[in-house]
């Protein structure tokens, strides 16, 4: 096993995948200034709701983020040329690091499989063949990588993929009423909307997102369904491109398909100039990033799999509570609506304060805070130190409902309890959190 992980092949995969790679992450950045992303997101908003101990990582004042952004946008072209290689990838890294845990209001899943696979690439000789770097500097040139680093890329897209169709057993995704209300919201042409809201199609979108998740990489993986199975992937990225609008996720996916083809193909199609491999390139083993594979790459894909698994450990249902939904992989699953309001009490007089979220909130913000419990904790935390800036020490209850896909609206958190005195559990579940039975009760 150790021989075959170590065996060398032609590195014209991981090449390819590294230009890809710079391309969509330039693409993604100047995207996000040009769509308005970056200035509904950091510039417009007061602050930005952090990930939960990160609140210090705020935005840039003024127009620092159009900046940092663009920063973000060389260092991806930098990384698609491969010019100071390992300095433009860590430098993207730690920048869309900043990004993804600065804010939730726009979560997206495919902003952290960016993430992760910046800091994988990072450990990776991407550099090494159709780069500046070899250019200028011949004596890292190589034609060759050892066979793990076609595998670890597969294992990560087969970890996304493999949880992507497990959360997708539920009833509303069984029923298809999830997928009638995503098309139901996300097509706009008339004579589209009609044909994709039938019953017959949008319970077709939903068992075909089961099979695709869960068939897909097995039959990448085998040689007679290859081709078919990538240009069904081509066919449901594109589908999805289209109606649901999700910026360079379906082409990031595509992308990983270079690992799943055998790398002579690869360098047959992409670099015809690159030199054959001799029999002497591949006759040793390369065990030259050995302490890599054993000391970051393994314990990484152990976390990776393991993460996705935490919400079965924590009390109620993920896709009520949300807690262990975040790197979990559950992708594009529910829809939730509700609405929230805080009853602010200065604990000494009694007496009730007025506090305007539309004044602290874009509307975005305030939408996106309506039903996520971390964000309402969050929210509850700020408008106690809002008081405590004019003297005052406050109590802060949050009256929130939500409906998740379109069911009846339930009150979500407890509004007897003071958010502003309780802390946040990030590894078990959050008592002030209401949950339900079977028949819509709430467990006490």
């Amino acid at each position: 096993m150790k021989q075959r992980l170590f065996a060398p092949i032609d590195n014209a995969p991981l090449i390819l995948f590294r230009i890809f790679l710079g391309f969509l992450l330039a693409c993604e950045t100047f995207g996000a200034i040009a769509t308005g992303w970056v200035k509904s997101n950091f510039i417009t908003p007061k602050f930005t709701f952090s990930f939960i101990g990160m609140e210090w990582l705020q935005p840039l004042p003024g127009s620092g983020m159009y900046f940092y952004f663009i920063a973000m946008g060389l260092l991806g072209l930098m990384v698609m040329l491969g010019y100071k290689y390992r300095f433009s990838i860590g430098a993207f890294s730690l920048l869309w690091a900043g990004v993804y845990f600065m804010q939730k209001t726009s979560y997206n899943n495919h902003y952290y499989l960016l993430l992760l696979v910046c800091l994988m690439m990072l450990f990776l000789p991407a550099h090494r063949y159709a780069s500046i770097d070899a250019k200028q500097n011949p004596e890292i040139k190589k034609l060759t990588m050892p066979t793990w680093c076609s595998w670890v890329m597969i294992a990560q897209v087969a970890i996304v993929y493999f949880f992507a169709t497990l959360a997708k057993f539920y009833p509303d995704w069984l029923d298809g009423s999830f997928t009638r209300s995503l098309l139901d919201n996300s097509v706009t042409i008339p004579w589209l909307h009609d044909v994709m809201t039938q019953q017959w199609f949008y319970l077709f979108i939903a068992y075909a997102g089961i099979a695709f998740d869960g068939l897909i990489v097995p039959l990448m993986l085998y040689k007679k369904t290859r081709t078919v199975a990538f240009v069904a992937s081509l066919i449901f990225h594109i589908f999805n491109s289209i109606t649901l609008q999700i910026g360079i996720f379906p082409f990031f996916a595509l992308s990983f398909a270079v690992f799943f083809y055998p790398p002579e193909r690869i360098k047959e199609l992409f670099f015809k100039k690159k030199p054959a491999l001799v029999q002497a390139d591949l006759a040793t083993a390369d065990y030259e990033a050995l302490s890599i594979f054993r000391y970051f790459f393994i314990p990484y894909l152990i976390i990776q799999l393991l993460l996705p698994l935490r919400h079965y450990f924590i009390e109620g249902d993920v896709l009520w509570t949300e807690e262990g939904h975040r790197l979990s992989w559950r992708m594009m699953l529910r829809n939730r609506n509700g609405h929230t309001s805080f009853t602010v009490i200065d604990k000494a007089t009694k007496q009730q304060l007025p506090y305007r979220l539309s004044k602290a909130l874009t509307p975005k913000q305030k939408s996106a805070m309506n039903t996520r419990p971390d964000m309402i904790w969050q929210m509850a935390q700020r408008i106690k130190q809002h008081f405590a800036t004019e003297g005052k020490d406050v109590e802060v209850h949050a009256n929130t409902r939500v409906a998740v896909n379109s069911n009846p609206y339930k009150l979500f958190i407890d509004p007897n309890v003071d958010l502003a005195a309780v802390s946040w559990n990030y590894f078990g579940h959050c008592p002030w959190i209401l949950l339900y039975d079977g028949k819509n009760n709430p467990i006490k």
